[in-house]
């Protein structure tokens, strides 16, 4: 049994036809039946888009139907279920994305909006030209969130930190430092001043520190996809690359690795791949010794500053 979902908005492509970026205005799940957003489709496709001819791109009207258990099939397909992800309309490792690198172009990101990238020096030129400077805020194949989808309830210190593909949950707060990846985000209320990669979740109550990252599957030949459940804490610096439970706590500056040895409370030592997924846990090293110990946590973090996360 496959799963469809359904997309209506505004394609950008080149007058040869590749596409740069799709921005689906209305979404959902199931096949796409048309609705009363339809005329405004059309009007918009129609209208005069002033940058348009200086970019050498042309807007048109875009609805696909696509299977999200198969992996994407054109750009269009692609920016579907970054939009399904950003919209919350589904969290992460939901779908299929295998090969959506291939399936995206590349793109010069501008405050005139996508430019191909072969053509971003004449642009530069033709505004300069007109008395006004050309913003580029990136050459990727993944655009900013923000200029897409504004999920309620987020605050987000710095658009450019947040690619378009992640799923931010109702009272999520990434500061200026804080950084998060497409297919990856928070299942509750957080604060995020360090990294989260490519299909990491962080969950509800929880933080990550600033200047703290968790390990993704993008490179390396990682597979395993590692998660932090509720209410944990990730100190400044520090970091991760196994799976954390539910009231956990790794100190500030310590990297822990599925390789790394950890000293259990019964004086055992294990890898920390054996540790994955445990619950209840504080990940500290030995100020004297060195050695990088898991202790069962008998104090007690206050959790996140709600001041910070009123709306």
């Amino acid at each position: 049994m496959t799963q469809t979902a359904w997309g209506a908005g505004f394609a950008t492509e080149t007058l040869d036809g590749e596409v740069l970026d799709t921005w689906y205005r209305w979404l959902g799940w199931g096949e796409y039946e048309g609705g009363d957003f339809d005329d405004e489709l059309v009007a918009v496709e129609r209208a005069d888009h002033p940058s348009a001819e200086r970019r050498g791109v042309r807007v048109r009207a875009a609805r696909v139907t696509i299977d999200v258990d198969e992996p994407p099939a054109s750009p269009g397909d692609a920016y579907l279920r970054l939009h399904l992800l950003s919209n919350r309309l589904t969290p992460p490792n939901s779908m299929n994305l295998d090969g959506i690198f291939g399936a995206l172009n590349n793109v010069t990101w501008t405050n005139l909006g996508p430019v191909p990238v072969e053509r971003a020096d004449e642009v530069r030129f033709a505004e300069f030209h007109d008395g006004r400077r050309l913003t580029i805020y990136g050459q990727d194949k993944f655009p900013r969130m923000l200029d897409y989808v504004s999920p309620p309830g987020v605050r987000i210190a710095d658009a450019d930190r947040v690619r378009l593909g992640a799923h931010l949950a109702d009272g999520t707060v990434v500061m200026h430092e804080g950084y998060c990846n497409f297919n990856a985000g928070t299942l509750g209320t957080s604060m995020v001043e360090g990294r989260i990669s490519q299909g990491v979740v962080l969950g509800d109550g929880s933080d990550l520190g600033g200047g703290a990252s968790i390990m993704g599957t993008l490179s390396g030949g990682g597979k395993e996809i590692v998660s932090v459940g509720e209410r944990c804490l990730i100190g400044a610096n520090a970091g991760i690359g196994i799976s954390l439970g539910d009231d956990c706590v790794v100190e500030a500056g310590l990297y822990i690795t599925a390789g790394t040895l950890v000293k259990l409370p019964d004086g055992s030592v294990v890898k920390g791949a054996d540790v994955s997924g445990i619950s209840g846990m504080m990940f500290i090293r030995h100020s004297q010794t060195g050695a990088i110990e898991a202790r069962a946590r008998t104090g007690k973090w206050e959790g996140l500053n709600a001041a910070l996360h009123v709306n």
